[in-house]
């Protein structure tokens, strides 16, 4: 039996639901103002081995509730931004979205984590057609969005690539270089922004 019991079926719908939604979103904001939203998105399903990982590193019990419910990126999105203040914006036009309900956001962008991670995070719960875990329908489910730059997603996947996948015989100094990078690919996020915002005032 799957950790997400019988709504193991709906999550890649929602997932593709998301996609669709995502896309029209872009496509509307590029017809609008002649530029795209956003660079590129991807999405997964969290698997059931890591959502059982997940479950009982927390203590929890392997059930669909704690999976659901309790845990609230069963369904993952990531978007990825050419610029910072493009990440606002799909913040901002996801607040408008009817069926969707903004429940958490982190901005690790203006208060970077200590090791120099930066990224924008929003749970948000979305009215699908599928019955939900309460007996719900519509049902609700919580999807888990990050929000990046080229930048930021750039060193968010050395910084994994290296701490992770090797034996590092001096963290604190490798520690202290990754943190070094990631100041420097934000000054550079901050330079383009600036850069853009000359362009447009220039065109004006």
């Amino acid at each position: 039996m799957s950790i997400y019991g019988k709504y193991q079926a709906y999550l890649p719908l929602i997932l593709e639901d998301m996609r669709q939604e995502i896309t029209a979103m872009n496509e509307e904001y590029q017809k609008k103002h002649g530029q795209k939203l956003y660079e590129h998105f991807e999405g997964r399903v969290k698997s059931e081995k890591s959502m059982i990982e997940k479950c009982q590193r927390k203590q929890l019990p392997l059930t669909p509730e704690s999976a659901l419910i309790k845990n609230r990126d069963s369904i993952g999105v990531r978007i990825v931004t050419n610029f910072v203040d493009d990440i606002y914006t799909v913040i901002k036009l996801l607040e408008l979205k009817k069926d969707i309900h903004i429940v958490k956001k982190k901005d690790y962008i203006k208060n970077a984590k200590p090791n120099g991670y930066r990224s924008y995070h929003l749970i948000i719960e979305k009215e699908v057609p599928f019955e939900d875990i309460k007996g719900q329908k519509p049902g609700h489910y919580f999807i888990e969005i990050q929000l990046r730059t080229i930048a930021m997603d750039t060193w968010a996947s050395w910084e994994h690539e290296i701490k992770y996948k090797h034996n590092i015989k001096n963290p604190e100094r490798i520690s202290k270089e990754l943190k070094r990078v990631a100041d420097e690919l934000a000054s550079c996020d901050l330079s383009m922004q600036t850069i853009r915002q000359l362009i447009k005032e220039d065109e004006s």
